[in-house]
């Protein structure tokens, strides 16, 4: 999944659903073979290898989902009343209330904002974690939650310095949905040939939601397109430049009626 916007990044949106058999570690490998860049996700162990330091042809930076850490301890705070829980939650807030102010804002501004105002909450929520660490059982459900975030400090603080980083991977985890609710509707593929076309469809479909694209519509066009368009131009029929081509035309129309 790539979204730019929170950082008036000019890239388009876009997502690409891969399908697997299992949720073995080669898969993500496989698909990221020749990509190197930031990847904010959870911390499923099979991505473990992108960031190995002698990974060709560089090593994934891992931007940990701060909403992800966050979940553990808000299930307490609501469930089980911890005060300690219910703080942790509180201080994350204030987080998430800054990021809301600066989203959509270029990097270097949401760099400054984060340095001038978030840097110093992140060290107080550290102290404070570390600090109420040492007082919990090492199995209590609550020093797990901890240990979760303080292992992987580094990637949950890597935001502070890089505007294009998001606080979460929310926006995966909203493109993910489509895939929730269908398994209400059909639980399997039919085979390992169906899952992979069914990826295809996830991605061009959840392309078109990003871009404010009406699938059907992108759907019927293109596939009525195909056949005569030229292979070396298929870029022109993806969702962001159909419609540009569509908005170009329809103020031309206007022009032209005016």
């Amino acid at each position: 999944m790539r979204d730019d916007q929170p950082f008036a990044g000019q890239g388009p949106p876009a997502a690409l659903y891969d399908y697997s058999p299992t949720r073995h570690g080669e898969y993500p490998r496989k698909v990221l073979a020749d990509w190197s860049g930031i990847m904010q996700a959870d911390a499923f162990s099979g991505y473990n290898a992108l960031h190995e330091k002698g990974r060709a042809p560089a090593p994934v930076v891992e931007a940990a989902c701060r909403a992800h850490g966050r979940r553990d301890f808000f299930d307490l705070a609501k469930l089980a009343k911890a005060p300690i829980a219910v703080e942790i939650v509180r201080r994350i807030g204030e987080l998430f209330a800054i990021e809301r102010e600066i989203n959509g804002k270029l990097p270097e501004v949401r760099r400054a904002v984060r340095q001038q105002q978030s840097t110093p909450l992140v060290a107080a929520l550290e102290a404070y974690m570390r600090e109420q660490l040492g007082r919990l059982s090492p199995k209590n459900d609550l020093a797990k939650a901890i240990r979760y975030m303080l292992t992987r400090w580094p990637s949950f603080t890597r935001f502070l310095d890089d505007g294009r980083i998001c606080l979460s991977n929310n926006a995966a985890e909203r493109a993910l949905c489509c895939v929730v609710v269908g398994r209400r509707n059909w639980t399997f593929a039919g085979s390992d040939a169906g899952g992979k076309r069914t990826a295809a469809v996830y991605s061009l479909i959840e392309t078109c939601k990003l871009n404010d694209v009406d699938p059907r519509a992108w759907l019927a066009d293109v596939l009525a397109r195909l056949p005569e368009h030229p292979t070396n131009r298929v870029a022109e029929l993806l969702p962001w430049a159909w419609k540009a081509r569509r908005e170009a035309e329809a103020r031309t129309a206007t022009a032209i009626a005016a």
